[in-house]
């Protein structure tokens, strides 16, 4: 059965002004950030079929209709120039990785631009609710697509591991929904959201289920067409590409022990900064490679002597560091399993009607995700009778904070 969890969008463009009391009744019904909401109330008249042949000019797989909402959305990044010239500049580095992974999995290469409007092609782009990366995983779905997050390493952040989840996300949704937008519908509001507008509006054609999808859903399938048009005509709108920070030719190396980011960059002799956005996966600046699980390493195309000096710190130090791994179990959250000699006294909870895992996580101060850890859970559905696992204090499992990126 595969998860079927939200995937949150990173805003990059200016939300509506909402009342504080009109945000909070919407993350009460869905944990989301919003793309900008367009007015949809008042009359359109600004089409321009250049923009509809120009999209049909470039469109391959993924249908890239042309409409209002599509318009308004192409009216609000053909605007925003200086953010489109730095999504340009960076897609020189990041679009060849988004692309082999998208073909592994024989995905439309158009999908490459989703992560402009997920995080600004920032890696560790992090959204209110804890999406992370280029590609926005939430920490359950991340687990479900075999990406590692612990106190060393959130997979979610690497370029090239997330890329592969997002492609085989990609496969399930299509596999399940047979249309390309609708799978890009889903990666945002997930394929339940989908399937329950299809039901209603009794059709699989985007545009008609779109007034039975959540709000932000319907904005970001056109605010993903408009992307793709600025992206692709950039020129017709005298927006240019900036300098990116990436060089394009880099190497790659494995290594099986610890080293620190800062030593490499100085066996390098280049900014540490700039080596730890080549590898923004490793919170601590610590590669924690092992004979057992070598890690890899980007570097930039360096000469023979900087080689040698990489080689000379792979080979005879090692970083000083407390080597113990501690899986992640939840956003914000790590959780070090409990030590045989050491554990915590376990109760069982009975679910009472009318029940649900956010009421019994707040009844013993523990979390929700710490639940479904224990119970094996693969979702948030209980049903009444069912006997939950929760261990009776906090010292077995050993929750603490780590830090971010």
């Amino acid at each position: 059965m595969k998860p079927i969890v939200r995937f949150v969008s990173y805003c990059i463009l200016t939300l509506t002004c909402f009342s504080a009391g009109a945000q909070q009744r919407m993350l009460q019904i869905t944990d989301t950030t919003y793309v900008p909401v367009v007015d949809e109330t008042t009359a359109f008249y600004n089409h321009n079929y250049r923009y509809k042949a120009r999209l049909d000019s470039i469109q391959k797989t993924v249908p890239l209709s042309y409409n209002e909402y599509v318009q308004k959305y192409i009216d609000i990044y053909a605007g925003r120039k200086d953010m489109m010239g730095k999504m340009l500049g960076l897609s020189g580095y990041y679009f060849p990785i988004f692309e082999k992974a998208l073909k592994s999995y024989n995905i439309p290469e158009e999908i490459k631009y989703l992560p402009i409007i997920e995080s600004s092609m920032n890696p560790h782009a992090v959204s209110r609710v804890g999406a992370t990366g280029l590609w926005q995983f939430m920490f359950a779905t991340a687990k479900g697509y075999g990406l590692n997050m612990d106190n060393f390493v959130d997979e979610r952040k690497d370029p090239i591991q997330a890329s592969y989840a997002a492609a085989a996300y990609f496969r399930d949704a299509y596999e399940e929904l047979g249309d390309w937008l609708l799978a890009i519908a889903a990666y945002n509001c997930g394929m339940g959201n989908v399937n329950r507008a299809i039901a209603k509006a009794d059709s699989r054609d985007f545009w008609e289920i779109r007034r039975f999808l959540p709000m932000e859903t319907r904005n970001y399938v056109p605010a993903f067409i408009a992307a793709v048009y600025v992206m692709n005509y950039s020129g017709k709108h005298d927006i240019k590409a900036q300098r990116s920070v990436f060089l394009k030719n880099t190497d790659t190396i494995q290594v099986n022990r610890f080293v620190s980011i800062p030593s490499l960059a100085d066996a390098l002799d280049i900014e540490v900064e700039e080596l730890w956005s080549l590898n923004p996966s490793y919170k601590k600046k610590i590669v924690n490679g092992s004979e057992l699980s070598p890690k890899r390493v980007i570097l930039p195309k360096v000469n023979l002597a900087s080689f040698a000096r990489v080689y000379e710190l792979l080979n005879e130090t090692e970083a000083d560091v407390d080597r113990r791994i501690i899986l992640a179990s939840n956003e914000g959250q790590v959780r070090r399993k409990p030590k045989a000699e050491h554990k915590s006294p376990i109760l069982y909870h009975k679910v009472a009607p009318g029940q649900n895992l956010i009421g019994i996580a707040n009844k013993y101060h523990v979390e929700v995700q710490d639940l479904k850890v224990w119970n094996n859970l693969k979702g948030t559905t209980i049903v009444p009778g069912q006997r939950l696992k929760i261990y009776s204090n906090t010292e077995g499992r050993h929750i603490v904070t780590p830090q971010r990126g």
